[in-house]
């Protein structure tokens, strides 16, 4: 599989940072998450003067095998259909990447159906959908090193010609909470039943019926104990391009805004490969997925939102980038106690 440069952030300037943020005209603290924002940008940029570039949605859309076992309400073609809705600006995520200046880019990782071109879409296509994990592994290992890949040449491309340095990334993929709930349970340790929830509507009856799919598809695993090879047999091609692309985010030293649930479980999957990818981290919201809560609290992370999201896309991660962005102005626009020779009042 491809590697990674990613290295822990150097704290060398962190006191500097400390001593900038609590010398801006207000209490000591006062801004709260902003000033921790603040200097998590600051150290990802080490610099005392962070600047946000060009910020990019990428929304990767791939099918899954698992909805063959009935584990969403969502039929498979809604994934193609809602990429191509996606292409035509009219869907959730397109008015708020354009209400916050996000340039939306559009992967076909693996869907089920053949996209005609002209649409926008760029095709990294590695299979029309992953299999069936119930029976046997989602991916093969040369799919799975494919997925990393294209993802990372996609983080790589828009770094490369736009600058950009802070990025977000979505996902459509019909059954997709399911491969989440098993990397959650997995990587966590967290029983699977408190792992697994509604996904696009499914009743109690449906929410159990998932359980004992998954279950059961656990259960019949028997591939290494290694992280790769459990991303690879519970995994779908667009999530493992998204741990493709936030890996090369963090080597490429950008900023990496985690959106709902299942964005969670990618960053906690690529986590497991490379510690360090949590440092460029900054966790959107917290979705209305049951468990994504308690996955956040078993990575240490604490979400900017919570507003009862669970639409997927990027959506939460776009709609958290006005506070990074107040955390950035606060750092380089407030003025300082001693140049506007204010007395500390603190």
């Amino acid at each position: 599989m491809k590697e990674f440069n990613i290295h822990p952030i150097s704290r060398t300037i962190e006191a500097a940072i400390k001593d900038k943020i609590d010398n801006l005209t207000k209490p000591k603290g006062s801004l709260g998450r902003l000033e921790e924002i603040a200097e998590q940008i600051c150290l990802i940029q080490q610099t005392l003067n962070p600047t946000l570039r060009q910020p990019h949605n990428v929304l990767f859309a791939g099918d899954h095998g698992i909805i063959e076992e009935g584990v969403s309400v969502s039929p498979k073609e809604v994934t193609w259909q809602q990429l191509s809705h996606f292409s035509k600006g009219g869907a959730g995520i397109n008015f708020l990447c354009d209400q916050h200046g996000f340039k939306l880019i559009l992967v076909d990782a693996g869907v089920d159906y053949d996209i005609p071109s002209g649409h926008g879409i760029v095709d990294m296509k590695v299979g029309r959908g992953t299999r069936n994990f119930l029976h046997g592994p989602a991916m093969t290992e040369e799919e799975l090193t494919l997925c990393i890949e294209r993802g990372s040449k996609t983080v790589e491309e828009i770094h490369g010609a736009t600058g950009c340095n802070i990025i977000s990334f979505g996902e459509m993929g019909s059954g997709n909470t399911s491969p989440s709930a098993v990397w959650m349970h997995l990587f966590t340790g967290i029983p699977l039943e408190k792992c697994i929830g509604a996904g696009a509507g499914l009743d109690n009856a449906g929410i159990r019926h998932k359980y004992e799919v998954l279950s059961k598809a656990v259960a019949n695993y028997d591939g290494a104990d290694t992280v790769e090879a459990k991303i690879a047999w519970f995994g779908g091609f667009e999530m493992v391009m998204a741990i493709g692309g936030m890996l090369k985010a963090a080597e490429l030293g950008m900023t990496i805004i985690v959106d709902g649930f299942i964005m969670t479980s990618v960053m906690l999957a690529a986590s497991k490969l490379y510690p360090a990818v949590m440092e460029y981290a900054v966790f959107g919201h917290q979705g209305d997925e049951s468990g994504h809560k308690q996955m956040l609290e078993a990575m240490g992370a604490r979400a900017l939102l919570h507003l009862d999201l669970r639409l997927g896309e990027g959506s939460g991660a776009v709609c958290a980038y006005p506070i990074i962005e107040s955390a950035v102005r606060m750092i380089n626009r407030m003025d300082s106690f001693q140049s506007v020779n204010v007395t500390k009042y603190f």
